[in-house]
């Protein structure tokens, strides 16, 4: 027998033995580094995130200061994407409205998150008639198409970013209880659940310490892609009229005023529409990478 067979036999565990006592979200992260998809994404977002984060000492303007002499200017060095029909640097007021686009689709996400999977796991978990109430009326939202209900709440609220936030938030609320009583469901029966309430364990501990992080993975998945859902539907909000207002540089109302420039100043809508479309994107990638990643059946 060799060195190198005793070495294997006495020292440490084989290789494969030791890839499988790593933890879960180890090999989360090394399934998703495997996805080239999931990585441009990811640093899409990224780079999204430093345009916000970065505007008031990257943007060369004011994003609302207005310059009558430079009126749907094209993309030159003086200005990158051109300027609007107030003589508004495009580029400047694309990057702050990253600001807007981003804030929207994180705290709109979040509402969502707090009530859907509060709801999801009250269901999931109780059953019963708690379960039959909730989910009823979840169906009730469910029955509406997402941004006519967006829509449609703030139009009763008024227009604004925060009415938007919270119109977002409501309209994902459905979702994210369904996929929350789905996940709740599947972990509720689990030996260390029962174990716990053997134990004596009060309900509200058993959901907090392990019914809610043992079902957290379709929720990350779903949050980011719901990112991009709220971003588009804020942005359709305020191309309507219903979302920012003037001169707040939002991407959707940036594009909504454009429309009449189309053939002279084309500029003025197509930058923002892209800005839309590549965020949009970003998070669709990333999501999609997050879900093949935290899949448990997906090959090594």
């Amino acid at each position: 027998m060799s060195d190198t067979d005793i070495t294997l036999q006495v020292g440490a565990p084989a290789p494969e033995a030791a890839y499988k006592r790593r933890s879960p979200w180890a090999l989360m992260i090394r399934r998703f580094k495997k996805n080239k998809r999931a990585l441009v994404g990811f640093w899409m977002v990224v780079a999204f995130v430093g345009l916000a984060a970065f505007a008031p000492w990257i943007a060369p303007y004011d994003p609302i200061e207005q310059n009558m002499n430079v009126i749907l200017q094209p993309p030159s060095a003086a200005h990158f994407f051109g300027t609007d029909e107030y003589g508004r640097d495009i580029f400047s007021r694309i990057m702050y409205g990253s600001q807007i686009s981003l804030m929207i689709g994180i705290v709109g996400v979040m509402i969502s998150v707090v009530l859907g999977v509060g709801l999801g796991t009250l269901s999931g978990y109780f059953g019963g008639r708690t379960d039959m109430f909730i989910m009823r009326m979840m169906d009730i939202f469910m029955a509406f198409p997402s941004f006519l209900l967006a829509l449609a709440i703030v139009s009763v609220l008024g227009p604004g970013m925060i009415n938007v936030m919270i119109a977002i938030g409501i309209f994902s609320v459905p979702t994210f209880a369904r996929i929350s009583r789905s996940a709740v469901i599947a972990v509720k029966n689990k030996e260390y659940i029962e174990a716990a309430k053997s134990m004596g364990a009060s309900h509200s501990r058993i959901i907090i310490k392990h019914v809610i992080p043992n079902s957290v993975a379709p929720i990350i998945v779903l949050s980011t892609m719901r990112i991009a859902t709220a971003i588009l539907t804020a942005s359709g909000l305020s191309f309507l009229g219903m979302g920012a207002q003037p001169p707040t540089p939002e991407w959707g109302a940036m594009l909504s005023t454009g429309r009449e420039y189309l053939r002279t100043a084309p500029h003025v809508s197509t930058i923002p529409g892209l800005a839309i479309m590549f965020m949009v994107l970003a998070f669709n990638m990333l999501g999609d990478g997050l879900r093949d990643a935290l899949d448990p059946k997906m090959k090594l």
